[in-house]
């Protein structure tokens, strides 16, 4: 499959594309499912997440399904209480702000805990019958921190930020507790059938290169480390670290994931020996086919025939993408990328 060779920079006949949030809110046969169910609801219910997930593949030619979840699935069972609100999305009900804090919170079994996301997982496996690999995925440990401590999302992210730098060792109390549950939670995906896991960081770009490197890098990378040699290759995103690729490259994920706030070539000169994903900025899709034709035409050009090129987004796809623009993204893709006969 296109998609897990070029996750091993195998060449392939044209370049594999997949798009962050492919399944959700863009698509009338979501929304109709939301109309019903809460998210919470979706997400736990084996068929529905299973149904949402392959919507996507029914209308356009992706390379790869990814599983419907959300990244603070976890934190329930890690005794972490949130609810989502129509305003502000998720609220955490009791942040985490000093290391007092934690207590009471624990590690998962995430088999277990989190059966009804491998049930789904091994139902999606079924219905795509080989024609295309499954993407589990979670959040970074610094990313699912930044909710926890911030109680949601935050224009500033202040509340984490002076509690990695009042107490340092408290904070990396609580990134160690969440990098094992991160193992735990894509082990268990793995096992239960993904083929490919991401890890989604999506707030690490609020950090400055001297504050990842010492407080956040070496847990992203005890996380890939774990996860490595067991049949699934990894990628690695953060959102908005595209000043420091040098360091994320030291993760070690066999895939890592630029944004579009770089050229994807100069992001391939800082990236030896890995496969890249991206990088086109989502909001190009509210353009006409002629802006999306140009923009994906230039990142083919500079992804340069290398092997280990992947096709995404720089970020997620927005509820107000026409779904007939993605169908002509994943179209172009292919036809501008295909290998000459």
């Amino acid at each position: 499959m296109r998609l897990l060779d070029a996750c091993s920079r195998v060449p392939v006949d044209a370049t594999p594309v997949w798009l962050m949030r492919q399944a959700g809110r863009y698509l009338p046969e979501y929304r109709a499912i939301r109309e019903k169910l809460s998210f919470v609801e979706m997400c736990m219910r084996p068929d529905i997440a299973a149904e949402v997930t392959l919507q996507p593949l029914r209308r356009f030619e992706l390379d790869a399904a990814i599983i419907f979840a959300d990244i603070l699935l976890p934190l329930e069972p890690m005794g972490i209480g949130f609810h989502f609100t129509p305003e502000d999305g998720p609220v955490i009900e009791k942040p985490i702000r000093s290391a007092r804090d934690l207590e009471g919170v624990h590690g998962i079994d995430a088999a277990a805990d989190l059966q009804y996301v491998m049930d789904a997982i091994r139902l999606v496996r079924h219905e795509l019958g080989g024609r295309a690999p499954l993407i589990g995925f979670s959040g970074a440990p610094f990313t699912l921190a930044s909710y926890i401590v911030e109680g949601g999302h935050s224009r500033n992210y202040a509340y984490v930020k002076e509690f990695m730098y009042d107490d340092p060792v408290g904070f990396g109390r609580l990134m160690s507790l969440i990098s094992d549950v991160v193992v735990d939670y894509l082990l268990a995906q793995i096992a239960a059938g993904a083929q490919v896991v991401q890890l989604f960081d999506s707030w690490v770009g609020w950090l400055g290169p001297y504050d990842y490197e010492l407080l956040v890098l070496p847990h992203v990378r005890y996380v890939i480390d774990k996860l490595k040699g067991r049949g699934a290759p990894v990628v690695y995103f953060g959102n908005g670290a595209s000043a420091m690729l040098h360091l994320v490259a030291k993760a070690g994920s066999e895939v890592i994931g630029v944004d579009w706030r770089i050229e994807l070539d100069r992001a391939w000169e800082q990236l030896d020996g890995v496969a890249i994903q991206g990088n086109l900025d989502p909001l190009t899709l509210l353009g006409p086919p002629k802006a999306i034709e140009e923009r994906v035409a230039d990142i083919i050009r500079r992804a340069g025939g290398r092997p280990g090129h992947i096709f995404n987004l720089g970020h997620g796809l927005i509820p107000q993408t026409p779904p007939d623009n993605v169908k002509y993204l994943v179209d172009a893709v292919h036809r501008l990328s295909a290998a000459p006969i």
